[in-house]
């Protein structure tokens, strides 16, 4: 595996990360402000529903990562 192959899998591997810790964040903050403000449930689902988009975001991109180093190493 080249070194810059492994960089670019490498920086697509941080993004995931960022991804999955930014959701998470979001996801605990908006539902902390929300039941503070008194949102309905239905608001709160909305949130839970954008931070699951998030999660499989984040599962298909380390996914692609393990395909593109799956297909680099034979």
């Amino acid at each position: 595996m080249s070194e810059q192959s492994q960089a670019a899998l490498a920086r697509k591997g941080r993004v995931a990360a960022l991804v999955i810790a930014c959701t998470a964040a979001l996801w605990v903050l908006a539902v902390f402000i929300g039941g503070k403000i008194g949102l309905s449930q239905r608001w709160l689902v909305l949130i839970d529903l954008f931070a699951l988009v998030g999660f499989v975001l984040a599962i298909v991109m380390i996914w692609q990562i393990w395909r593109a180093r799956r297909n680099i190493e034979g």
